[in-house]
């Protein structure tokens, strides 16, 4: 019996698949180490932030006819029994209420649904 994809596979397959054209995506590490001079680092955009984020081209209209904006996305990636965390929700929320892109993704169709690309990588009809 095969097993499930684990969330760093599925990360990097909704990456590849829709991670181009009009939409970029990263991985976002997070988390917080002890370097070699005892200091404590924190890296990543911040705690609760997505695993994937990026930008995604729009054009808007009318006054903006043919300008290019960037849209910020953030796209929690959780496996099928994968739960999001307080913090996760709280930036998912953040960037929506600031006008970006942010969702929980648990496969390929489920992100390119969020973005809004067909399975050519390209806008859906």
């Amino acid at each position: 019996m095969a097993s499930s994809p684990s969330e760093h596979e599925i990360q990097q397959r909704i990456r590849l698949a829709c991670g181009r054209g009009a939409v970029r995506l990263w991985r976002n590490n997070t988390g917080a180490l002890v370097d070699q001079q005892g200091r404590f680092v924190r890296f990543g955009l911040c705690k609760g932030s997505s695993d994937l984020i990026g930008l995604r081209a729009l054009e808007i209209t009318p006054e903006l006819v043919g300008q290019r904006l960037a849209q910020f996305v953030a796209l929690e990636i959780k496996t099928s029994s994968g739960t999001v965390s307080q913090e996760q929700q709280a930036f998912l929320r953040l960037v929506q209420e600031l006008g970006g892109v942010a969702a929980v993704c648990r496969s390929i169709e489920q992100a390119r649904a969020v973005l809004d690309i067909g399975p050519a990588g390209g806008p859906s009809e």
